[in-house]
């Protein structure tokens, strides 16, 4: 799973560190972590609110419980088509070649278990209790005609050689529109539709897909066929375009508030959220990405 979206980890990074939100390294090398593939599951995926160590501030020692701040995360997945062989690196001009396509990714978070658990080596129980994506794949080809110039904002570190290419800089990005919609249990109740929270776009990820290829690739390390790549939480530069919870409600001190009244500062058991994306260009067919919906539900008391 990576971390591409620069205005993710800026507003998250601000919260946890309000003197140096975005880290050193962040501009020069595409972050990113390992994950597992167990319980990745297709849109309309269901699953308990995950238990895990909870340590608030105030409190001397931790202790087990239900996740109180569970989120989610607005991503694309990327899936390898042919791999490449151990010890063998992919050049960014081949790296490409190698995505087969992109589907929406919910990279459900728990943030109170990941604001305990994630120094020094990073996410764990926090991030692998749930991955929902959607269930079709759109073709790397069918997005061709989407595809638009990349370039590093002015005054920002260019990449590496390895991550810098002519096609990288003239067609590297992806016009991709995305949004998140949110249906509580009340909503579904009254027969009331999803309400949209925020709507993003995936051309401004700060790294490209074959860019995310190449790096991962660089060290020798074997990509196989059906592997799958996160791109990181897809926020815009606007305070309303935070792709998760805990940007749109500034850590939870500033709860979204619904049409019907209802608020939230994180989702809640019953919560439905879709992720929704597509492809829109004048002479060209439009393209949509099925919706990825998940639903959480209560905790399963540890015994």
């Amino acid at each position: 799973d990576f971390y591409t979206g620069i205005h993710h980890a800026t507003a998250v990074g601000r919260l946890f560190r309000p003197d140096n939100p975005l880290l050193p390294n962040y501009k020069w090398v595409p972050i990113a972590y390992h994950g597992r593939t167990s319980s990745i599951g297709v849109s309309g995926q269901r699953f308990h609110r995950p238990l895990g160590q909870l340590k608030p501030p105030t409190a001397a020692a931790p202790q087990l419980g239900p996740c109180q701040r569970l989120d989610y995360e607005l991503e694309l997945g990327v899936f390898i088509g042919p791999g490449n062989a151990l010890g063998e690196p992919l050049s960014i001009e081949q790296a490409e070649d190698h995505a087969f396509g992109l589907v929406l990714l919910n990279d459900w978070s728990a943030r109170d278990i990941q604001a305990w658990e994630y120094q020094p080596l990073g996410p764990f129980l926090s991030k692998n209790f749930a991955t929902t994506i959607s269930p079709w794949i759109v073709t790397m080809e069918a997005l061709e005609p989407f595809r638009s110039a990349w370039s590093r904002p002015e005054g920002d570190p260019q990449p590496l050689p390895y991550l810098d290419s002519a096609h990288t800089r003239q067609r590297g990005a992806i016009d991709i529109h995305l949004e998140v919609w949110l249906q509580t249990a009340r909503m579904r109740e009254d027969g009331q539709p999803p309400e949209r929270l925020m709507a993003s776009n995936f051309r401004d990820a700060y790294w490209t897909v074959g860019q995310m290829i190449a790096h991962h690739s660089i060290n020798g390390c074997n990509l196989q066929s059906g592997d799958l790549l996160g791109s990181g939480t897809q926020s815009g530069p606007g305070e309303d375009q935070g792709g998760s919870l805990i940007e749109l409600t500034c850590g939870g001190k500033n709860p979204v508030r619904l049409m019907n009244g209802e608020t939230r500062t994180f989702l809640e058991d019953g919560d439905t959220v879709v992720l929704r994306a597509r492809c829109q260009r004048e002479g060209w067919r439009s393209i949509g990405f099925s919706d990825c919906a998940g639903t959480v539900l209560p905790a399963v008391p540890y015994r």
